[in-house]
């Protein structure tokens, strides 16, 4: 029969409902996840709603404005599903999430009631809740110019348009020592002068940690190894061999702008705004006192 919005709507006027809920997370690495509170698996858009997962939602709060909509899902944690080690890697955080009511008997007819994203998510006893959030969350991001004196951007982005592709500017690597998730240890890089990573990003590869990153604090030699240290430990088992990827790092600075990646035409700091001890200074002592600049 199918039907979309309007069969399903014609269904539920029938008196006699076969309804259940369908969820669609879809991770930042592009994995896909379908959930279903049916007892038995279905199948739409592509994507195959698993019904061995435990997971349910609570009611669904819903307004008119700008109002943020909002839920809540309850799951357990099973390694067919969503599994401790993912949350603890955060695969999860800032997951999109659509939610649909779906006629079983005939999932052509169905209505998507939901879409937004992972929030807080907490776990505990084997089972977790997550926090989902509407679309409109995204209005509640700061928007705007920042003017400052480091750039605001971020390197590689649209605003500082440096290719990270660059010959020299990243390196592909393996594991070859490492302490707590977060300090990294290699024979050489020969490739790359001490301090040349610094601020920049490791990201994983390949093992149990693939698609994660951490910012670098440090890039040091000691002792004739190369040494690379994150500010937080990787949220995922690192062990030799693991592929890496290590980005090069920029202060902001417009001096390293300038001679380090070439790029000072889309530096987006302010260098020479003043500063707010300018505007409680004390009037000058000495020198020309004509009300002009005194910067100068």
């Amino acid at each position: 029969m199918s039907g979309g919005e309007e069969g399903l709507k014609a269904h539920l006027k029938s008196g006699t409902t076969t309804t259940c809920r369908c969820w669609a997370l879809e991770r930042r690495d592009g994995l896909v996840l379908g959930f279903t509170d049916h007892d038995a698996p279905l199948e739409f858009e592509g994507i195959k709603f698993r019904a061995d997962t435990g997971l349910s939602a609570l009611a669904l709060q819903q307004s008119t404005g700008l109002s943020v909509d909002n839920t809540e899902a309850l799951g357990a944690l099973s390694d067919a599903a969503i599994t401790e080690a993912d949350i603890e890697a955060g695969r999860l955080d800032g997951a999109e999430l659509r939610a649909w009511l779906v006629n079983w008997a005939d999932p052509g007819q169905r209505q998507l009631q939901f879409r937004g994203h992972i929030g807080e998510i907490r776990r505990a006893g084997g089972a977790f809740e997550a926090e989902l959030r509407g679309l409109t969350d995204i209005l509640n991001v700061p928007m705007g110019r920042v003017y400052q004196k480091p750039c605001s951007a971020i390197l590689g982005d649209a605003a500082c348009r440096f290719d990270l592709t660059t010959p020299g500017y990243r390196v592909d690597l393996a594991v070859e020592a490492v302490e707590d998730r977060r300090v990294f240890r290699f024979a050489a890089l020969a490739t790359a002068a001490e301090g040349w990573f610094r601020y920049g990003l490791l990201e994983a590869r390949s093992g149990a940690g693939a698609g994660l990153s951490g910012s670098i604090k440090r890039d040091r030699i000691a002792a004739g190894e190369r040494v690379i240290e994150l500010w937080h430990p990787l949220r995922a088992e690192i062990v030799p061999g693991d592929a890496l990827r290590l980005v090069a790092g920029c202060d902001k600075e417009m001096d390293t702008c300038r001679r380090k990646f070439e790029n000072i035409r889309n530096f987006q700091g302010f260098p020479d705004i003043p500063g707010d001890d300018w505007s409680i200074s004390d009037p000058s002592r000495a020198g020309r006192l004509d009300g002009g600049s005194r910067r100068r």
